[in-house]
């Protein structure tokens, strides 16, 4: 075969083949973790005096829902979400969430 090719292989919008970009979207992903875990912190912080008539606490943190693909300005970042948990059900169905 011909080493000397006009061949150009096309980049993949998905393929990143820059190593700064690669950096950048770890830096951002840790970011938003961080930035969804300390809101849901604050959440419950929030609603600590919220009792079940147990004693118990009506909202608790109830692991981490699938991964979410985020749109920033360096590209598409993946982010765990933040499950929190209503232990009550009021008398009109309705419970307390966390979006």
């Amino acid at each position: 075969m011909n080493e000397h090719s006009n061949i150009v292989p096309l980049r993949q919008p998905d393929e990143i083949d820059d190593p700064l970009t690669n950096i950048l979207r770890s830096g951002a992903r840790q970011l938003l973790a961080q930035a969804v875990e300390m809101e849901a912190e604050a959440f419950l912080a929030a609603m600590k005096g919220l009792k079940l008539p147990d004693g118990r606490d009506r909202l608790v943190r109830h692991g981490h829902g699938p991964v979410r693909t985020i749109q920033t300005g360096i590209g598409a970042v993946e982010v765990a979400r933040v499950k929190i948990r209503d232990r009550a059900v009021t008398s009109d169905g309705e419970r307390i969430r966390f979006t």
